[in-house]
């Protein structure tokens, strides 16, 4: 997609390269460049969002007078295609992007002052306990027990797939406060003390083979009532907030587009007399054309948001077609690399060293399989759209 820049926005793009020209170091760039998971490791996001604190660039989303920046869509656009261009490190979302505005719109004052602080600062790393074993894309059913003991909540039960559980110290999670009425209205939104006694995180690892999510286990673990955002009861009001934002308050298109151009890259070694050729370079165009669409979609969407806005019921087709996106990108680098991709493990194991290109691309394309089922899977998406958006 090319945009004709106002002169504001032409100067603005140069502040953000000389920024970044300043700022972002060797190691973040190599860090987020051997990330193959869904979030960089914190050491490597951690200094790259400090920076970005210190510039007052670090939470665009977020009202004026807690750090928002009041950029125009499309100055949004400029900062993070600038940022994947020059590969910097993926802002970790959790604290930033998820429960931050779920406390700017629900949150008492004491809990603002007590915890957006932290998150700007990255003092408090955040992780999202939603699933379940038997609550996943069904989440109304999850099942993780807080029973009132004076004045706390006392939690027992597991979350699963919970994304860098074993790096936070702090979750925000829905828990199961009555079994009365309907299953949405006995959730409540609670704040947690990743460090409180009783609290056990086991590593899971993925296809990619990477370690990147866990399981969460709550033994009598106590939570002060204070914890909790909103009522009892009313958690469910703040999960479909949060999901909004995770699923469409992002802007996908740009790292999308330096995933393709690894792709792209590997295309370049491929021998002119291999049969299937023709075949690659058309699924690229398909590809680049798909994501030509997406970006004016999610340009088109930021524009009509207000600062600290969420994108309501477009969320799910945005998460739907970035999830969709990224699954062709990672098809097509393994159909680039062909047979090396059978061997991207190590020598011992598959038989010859693989190249650096496909111990990047083949666990992209195992991870990305993921893409379609966290945040709300492609069925519940399709199920959304329908309802909300076509009316049906």
């Amino acid at each position: 997609m090319h945009l004709e820049l106002s002169p504001e926005d032409r100067a603005f793009r140069q502040d953000v390269r000389d920024f970044i020209a300043a700022h972002l170091t060797e190691a973040m760039r190599q860090g987020q460049s051997l990330t193959t998971s869904m979030y960089p490791e914190p050491e490597v996001s951690r200094p790259w969002q400090q920076a970005l604190n210190a510039k007052g660039w670090l939470v665009p989303l977020w009202p004026a007078e807690w750090g928002g920046t009041g950029w125009t869509a499309l100055q949004r656009f400029i900062f993070e295609t600038e940022c994947a261009l020059a590969g910097a490190p993926l802002v970790h979302p959790m604290g930033v992007r998820l429960v931050g505005p779920v406390l700017l719109k629900f949150g008492t004052e004491a809990q603002k002052r007590e915890y957006l602080p932290k998150i700007l600062s990255s003092e408090d790393y955040w992780c999202q306990g939603f699933s379940e074993p038997d609550a996943g894309s069904d989440l109304a059913s999850l099942k993780l027990r807080a029973d009132r003991d004076g004045d706390d909540y006392v939690l027992n039960g597991t979350k699963v797939w919970t994304t860098h559980a074993h790096h936070a110290n702090r979750m925000f999670a829905l828990v199961r406060t009555s079994h009365e009425g309907k299953r949405q209205q006995g959730i409540s939104f609670l704040l947690i003390d990743m460090h409180s006694p009783g609290i056990t995180v086991r590593p899971i690892h993925t296809i990619g083979g990477d370690h990147d999510v866990n399981e969460v286990h709550f033994d009598n673990v106590r939570v002060p009532i204070r914890n909790r955002v909103g009522e009892e009861n009313a958690g469910w009001e703040c999960a479909k907030y949060l999901l909004e934002f995770e699923r469409g308050a992002g802007i996908f298109s740009p790292r999308l587009r330096g995933q393709l151009k690894r792709v792209a890259e590997a295309l370049h070694g491929i021998p002119a007399d291999r049969e299937d050729l023709g075949n690659i370079h058309r699924k690229l165009g398909e590809v680049n054309a798909d994501l030509d669409t997406f970006e004016w979609l999610e340009m088109r969407t930021m524009a009509a948001l207000p600062p600290g806005g969420n994108p309501g019921p477009v969320a799910s087709i945005l998460k739907l077609r970035a999830s969709r996106l990224k699954q062709a990108i990672g098809e097509l680098g393994v159909d680039a690399l062909s047979a090396d991709s059978r061997r991207w493990r190590s020598a011992s194991e598959r038989g010859g060293a693989p190249s650096r290109q496909a111990q990047t691309l083949v666990p992209e394309y195992f991870n990305s399989r993921a893409f379609t089922i966290f945040g709300g899977a492609a069925e519940i998406q399709l199920g959304l759209i329908a309802k909300t958006v076509l009316g049906v």
